[in-house]
């Protein structure tokens, strides 16, 4: 049997729930109520406030990003010096948190946030405030961050360090000059894994931000909800797409940066 026959049953997997979703999205994007209009999509792609929304949504997912990148990258850094047994070990730690459901966790932080804490310190509910909002999501994403740091660190040839160190460059000179340069696609990918995931949440602003950060998740998840029951998939439709377009660039530009698919092979 050719082996080009063991891949046929991924292509349908991709047809199904890729493909054909996609051109469901792009479809009702254009066709309101059976009539083919771009007035809808005009309308969503003109209104400032839902830009407003994604710029907010940008923002929140720059920080975590920026928040899991300062966190990750000394933790891959220490686990790359570690024995390869230690640190899968840990490694593996890190992704225990994720077999349990997401929405679970989050109800979980929930309640840390708003009874445990305040019950322990006798401090207000953090529920609701951007603080917790991020701390919750760079909990979520942070392996996101650390996996692709540590496949990459862990791959760097160790003569470069040695080399750098004979030619009299400290631990600091060493590491701004030759670690960091090199760990530049695990950078990007983590980054990418962090921040697209980071600005499509709508769980965590939902049940931890009490409402008062809407994202562009909750957005579109408001449109749908609001606007399915009238038949007009239009508005949802839209945001996804230009969603869509947010996450094609960002993986172009992973892959600008990860040529040899370095970074989040590990993943």
């Amino acid at each position: 049997m050719k082996r080009k026959y063991f891949a046929y049953p991924y292509i349908v997997w991709m047809i199904l729930f890729i493909a054909a979703p996609m051109l469901f999205i792009f479809y009702y994007a254009v066709n309101v109520d059976g009539v083919w209009t771009f007035r809808k999509c005009w309308e969503t792609l003109t209104d400032l406030q839902k830009w407003r929304v994604l710029w907010v949504s940008v923002e929140i997912a720059l920080a975590t990003t920026a928040i899991c990148l300062l966190v990750g990258y000394p933790i891959a850094y220490i686990l790359s010096n570690m024995k390869k047994s230690v640190a899968g070990f840990i490694s593996a730690l890190f992704f225990v948190p994720m077999w349990m459901n997401f929405v679970l966790r989050t109800y979980a932080w929930r309640a840390i946030l708003e009874y445990a804490l305040p019950d322990l310190f006798g401090i207000p509910s953090m529920t609701g405030t951007l603080g917790a909002v991020l701390m919750v999501l760079v909990y979520d994403f942070l392996p996101f961050m650390v996996m692709p740091l540590y496949n990459t660190l862990s791959k760097l040839d160790k003569s470069l360090l040695e080399a750098s160190r004979d030619l009299g460059a400290d631990g600091k000179t060493t590491f701004f000059r030759v670690v960091l340069p090199l760990s530049v696609p695990g950078i990007v990918s983590g980054i990418t894994m962090v921040f697209v995931p980071a600005i499509t949440a709508f769980t965590v602003p939902a049940l931890i931000g009490n409402g008062n950060y809407n994202l562009y998740g909750n957005e579109i998840e408001q449109a749908f909800k609001l606007l399915a029951g009238r038949g007009d998939y239009s508005v949802g439709s839209t945001l996804s797409i230009i969603l869509l377009v947010c996450v094609l660039v960002s993986t172009a530009i992973m892959n600008h940066f990860d040529k040899d698919k370095e970074g989040g092979s590990i993943l």
